[in-house]
């Protein structure tokens, strides 16, 4: 079949199961099968391909037809710039994550010294690699209850060239330094909501995405523990939900924290908060 035949195919397949952005998934798709740009597709939609490469595509179309995210397919994310492994053992990088990153290296670039940093929760890497690539000078680390996301982590941090030092640990269970700043996108979804969710974002990891009942369970856990792991005036940066400003400020407030402000993300949502020891 030729490839605007096969992409065509494709289309359809998707817009029956009204999967958004048919047309874009099914050239990623293909671009990614064929190794290739998707501007290739368009100056050589009549070439013929071979019946295995058409096989390989429609059950790839299958697979997103039922709600598989992209990124587990093709096994690929860009957040920051850079192009990080993703599959289902992790959370995929959202682009609201990168006002979080960019505020870091705002507080870092604005102290005279060199920074120990560490990521709890970090799943794919993507914040602390991200932080690696621009703060060369800084000491990294990052820390996950899951090996299998420490492992992607570790892959995308060789694939990416940065330096940091890898942590088993629930929360702060086998940190035992301290940092000038601590940086966490935990999991912040109410249990129940959960279900209401899209069947796409169900695909991710349940570990990643459940906060408890009300949402704050990691952050009561982080907040009320982080301070034995922070230098003096030490930052720590959350990423929240975008009903939960207030309520992770009080949580900071009556842990004594100071210095306490947010920010919102390109969409107007409240999306990380700050405070310092």
């Amino acid at each position: 079949m030729k490839i605007k035949d096969i992409l065509n195919e494709g289309v359809e397949i998707l817009k029956q199961a009204n999967i958004e952005d048919p047309i874009l998934k099914s050239r990623i798709l293909l671009s990614y099968i064929l190794k290739k740009e998707k501007e290739y597709l368009i100056t050589h939609d009549e070439d013929e391909l071979s019946d295995e490469i058409y096989k390989d595509f429609i059950e790839k179309i299958k697979r997103l037809k039922n709600n598989e995210p992209i990124q587990y397919i093709t096994n690929k994310q860009e957040f920051m710039g850079i192009e990080l492994y993703v599959n289902s053992d992790v959370l995929i990088p959202q682009p609201d994550t990168e006002i979080l990153v960019e505020e870091i290296i705002f507080l870092a670039q604005n102290t005279p010294k060199n920074l120990k940093i560490l990521d709890l929760c970090t799943g794919s890497g993507a914040i602390v690699i991200s932080l690696g690539k621009i703060l060369r000078k800084c000491e990294l680390f990052a820390s996950d209850i899951s090996q299998k996301a420490l492992n992607i982590a570790q892959q995308n941090s060789i694939k990416n060239n940065t330096q940091i030092t890898f942590i088993e640990s629930n929360l702060f269970e086998n940190i035992s330094e301290q940092f000038d700043i601590i940086v966490s996108n935990p999991p912040y979804i109410e249990t129940e909501t959960i279900n209401t969710l899209s069947k796409e974002v169900r695909y991710e990891p349940l570990i990643a995405l459940d906060g408890g009942k009300d949402g704050l369970e990691f952050y009561r856990k982080i907040i009320t523990n982080a301070k034995k792991y922070l230098k003096e005036n030490g930052y720590l940066v959350l990423e929240i939900g975008y009903n939960q400003r207030e309520k992770v400020e009080k949580i900071l407030i009556n842990n004594k924290y100071k210095n306490i402000y947010s920010k919102k993300d390109l969409s107007g949502n409240d999306r990380i908060v700050i405070a310092q020891k």
